[in-house]
């Protein structure tokens, strides 16, 4: 029976992932995870602030790829691969590789191009269910469309010699400023100075990280780079212990998830029960299908922290999806609270309440869901979960509308522009969701009639 269970949920995610997923075969990944992007918002604010980026535009944005890389591609963004949180020893080296792409940033240096197609967002929460394959494509996609291949990194990231000399002094300058430590940052740039020897200077070898070949650093670099931060009154400055604290539970819970089980477990043995252990076995065993084992691990993680709102949330999520939806709610509705109704655990409180197929729940699950979608502009999670709610109301033109805002967020302007269409039909001229629903119908217009533009340029 377990068996078939685990085959069912497999058939379900490559299902799921055929229908949601907006992308090419090629195009990589954002993992979105609530408490991920609270972190590294946290270990970046003050670096932003100190190069006098806007809080409201500036965002880390996190990339589901096992090779360590960082890069930033206009605007200001910075995304990090998962596989860089994974080789970095402290919160410390990564806020070093912040510092180092805000300095690109900051000098204009980005140079990849959007050349169109559309990349997933993946809800690392969701797991195995069928949302785990909700896919969309939004501002923080579009600079890495198209880029699933490593080389291509190469192509779009070769930024000049000086280029990256600049985005040192930038970066040392913007740890000083924001009273950090530069030791993160040379002892990472020191790790990525071995690896690019041991390879060779450039290679197309795919299995060499994209980070050591694209920020080559020289000798004269790295002294440089040394001179400027050990000089600095940060340097002996201790490493935030809450900080680093946070990024061995996200670390762990990334491996959990992204890393193959059996590295996971060799990673986090049985024998090691440290919060980072728990989490990481936990996602291990419910990525698996071992839900019994993730269940075990969660509440160890939950008794010792009752309130905490991730270990909640993940508590939730094994209930939802061990068909206990209606168990579910009291962690989730907890969670949702405890973290100020963050957008993406909210959306998974929502999916929960229509999950119990109890229409006295219709009313609040519309009320988060509505919330959620307000707050985060890119979850086309919570919109299919908020055109639900609308479809089991007889609502036709406001389910209408949840499915064009999926649809323009994805990037599918013909459904888009039909379903805004359908929805401005049959909504009140004038009104607010009309006005939005004309505004999709437009984007979407133009987006087609810019298709049709390029496919005749192409004949």
């Amino acid at each position: 029976m377990m068996q078939r269970m685990r085959r069912l949920a497999t058939l379900l995610a490559l299902f799921c992932l055929s229908c949601f997923a907006a992308s090419p075969a090629m195009a990589q990944s954002i993992l979105r995870d609530a408490e991920t992007e609270a972190l590294l918002a946290d270990m970046a604010r003050p670096l932003a602030q100190a190069a006098g980026l806007s809080p409201a535009n500036f965002r880390v944005v996190l990339v589901q790829d096992k090779s360590i890389n960082a890069f930033v591609a206009g605007g200001q963004i910075v995304y990090i691969h998962t596989g860089l949180l994974d080789a970095a020893d402290t919160a410390n080296e990564v806020q070093g590789v912040i510092a180092h792409e805000i300095g690109h940033i900051v000098g204009g240096h980005a140079v990849m191009q959007n050349d169109g197609g559309y990349t997933k967002i993946s809800i690392l929460s969701l797991l195995l269910g069928a949302a785990a394959m909700a896919a969309g494509a939004g501002d923080a996609g579009a600079g890495i469309l198209m880029m699933g291949q490593r080389a291509a990194i190469g192509k779009y990231l070769a930024f000049s010699r000086v280029q990256e000399s600049s985005a040192d002094a930038a970066g040392s300058r913007f740890l000083i400023t924001a009273g950090m430590s530069g030791r993160g940052m040379l002892s990472f740039f020191d790790k990525l100075t071995a690896e690019m020897h041991r390879y060779g200077y450039y290679t197309t070898d795919p299995e060499v990280d994209p980070f050591a070949q694209t920020h080559p650093m020289s000798a004269e670099r790295v002294e440089t780079l040394k001179a400027d931060l050990q000089k600095a009154p940060t340097w002996t400055k201790p490493l935030d212990p809450a900080i680093e604290a946070r990024f061995k539970r996200v670390q762990a819970k990334l491996r959990g998830y992204v890393n193959e089980p059996e590295a996971t477990l060799r990673l986090y043995p049985p024998s090691n029960n440290s919060v980072a252990a728990h989490y990481a076995r936990a996602y291990a065993y419910h990525k698996s299908g071992y839900p019994d084992q993730a269940a075990a691990e969660t509440a160890a993680l939950v008794k010792s922290d009752p309130h905490d709102p991730y270990f909640l949330e993940l508590e939730g999520q094994i209930l939802l999806e061990s068909g206990k939806p209606a168990e579910a709610l009291a962690p989730l509705r907890e969670a949702t609270q405890r973290s100020n109704n963050q957008p993406l655990i909210a959306a998974t409180f929502g999916h929960a309440l229509l999950a119990t197929e109890d229409d006295s729940h219709l009313a609040e699950a519309e009320a988060i869901l509505r919330q959620a979608v307000a707050r985060d502009k890119e979850n086309p999670f919570a919109w299919m979960q908020l055109g639900t709610v609308y479809e089991r109301k007889g609502d036709e033109p406001r389910t209408a509308l949840a499915t064009a805002e999926r649809a323009n967020m994805m990037g599918d302007a013909r459904t888009a522009l039909v379903s805004a269409r359908s929805a401005m039909a049959g909504l009140p001229q004038g009104s607010s969701d009309w006005v939005r629903a004309q505004d999709i119908m437009m984007v979407s217009q133009t987006a087609m009639e810019e298709e049709k533009r390029k496919g005749r340029r192409l004949q």
